[in-house]
């Protein structure tokens, strides 16, 4: 196979041992796989093997029984330093509107964790989160797939969902300028992909987000996309019934 030019910056190239770490085999099994053509690849002068992270990819959804990602889209521009730390316009009063639900700290309940269950397997997402994002962290109502009860607000995702209206879809944190930093991508648990639909209270508050997460990159079918909508609808008219007639 001919080696390639450079190509765009979010498809690197490369080794050998690099991708069969990211596959987790060993280098020699890696090796077989591009004799057999499992794997495109090509000889750099030198005589090195050179392959795509888009090749490996998609092995690696090959093997997981998951469907081939779309063409990619351009990579989204960089956000401003300080977008972390962008809050809605109606902050004050959509805090107060999160703690008349009384939901903040409360126990498990089965309505919410049928619905994080049903997000997971409708977007075949390993892990998935109601969250509720209060002033200083992002708490989780309901959570599959993901060890933790709670964030701070500057590593949550869905502090920046809450900013639209509209789902917010991440198809690659590493391309995105606001998420390629975060803890969460760096370090445990590698999330890649974010997939999520603010939670809207019957005054318009944006409360938090019904989510799905990935640990490689991917999108959403717009089935599953619909699917996570009318999930995360049911999970806002449940908790409009919390809110005092008063409010």
């Amino acid at each position: 196979m001919p080696a390639p030019s450079s190509g765009p910056s979010d498809d690197p190239i490369l080794t050998t041992r690099e991708a069969a770490r990211l596959l987790g085999i060993a280098v020699s099994t890696a090796q077989q796989w591009i004799e057999h053509g499992l794997l495109p690849a090509w000889k750099t002068p030198g005589g090195h093997r050179r392959l795509r992270l888009s090749a490996v990819s998609a092995l690696l959804r090959e093997r997981a029984g998951l469907a081939p990602l779309a063409p990619a889209l351009p990579a989204p521009p960089a956000a401003p330093a300080d977008d972390a730390h962008t809050l809605p316009d109606n902050e004050t009063e959509r805090l107060a509107a999160l703690d008349a639900t009384g939901l903040v700290g409360s126990g498990a309940e089965a309505v919410f964790d049928r619905l994080t269950w049903l997000a997971s397997q409708v977007t075949d997402s390993p892990i998935a989160m109601l969250t509720l994002v209060d002033e200083h962290r992002q708490w989780f109502k309901s959570r599959v797939g993901i060890g933790f009860a709670e964030t701070p607000r500057e590593m949550a995702f869905c502090s920046h969902t809450i900013l639209s209206g509209e789902p917010m879809i991440v198809a690659d944190t590493h391309l995105d300028g606001r998420f390629r930093d975060n803890p969460m991508v760096t370090g445990a648990p590698h999330i890649r992909f974010y997939a999520g639909v603010p939670l809207v209270d019957a005054k318009g508050f944006r409360l938090g987000a019904l989510c799905v997460m990935d640990r490689e990159p991917r999108r959403l079918r717009e089935r599953e996309l619909r699917a996570l909508g009318e999930l995360a609808d049911i999970a806002a008219e449940e908790i409009r019934r919390r809110r005092p007639a008063s409010m």
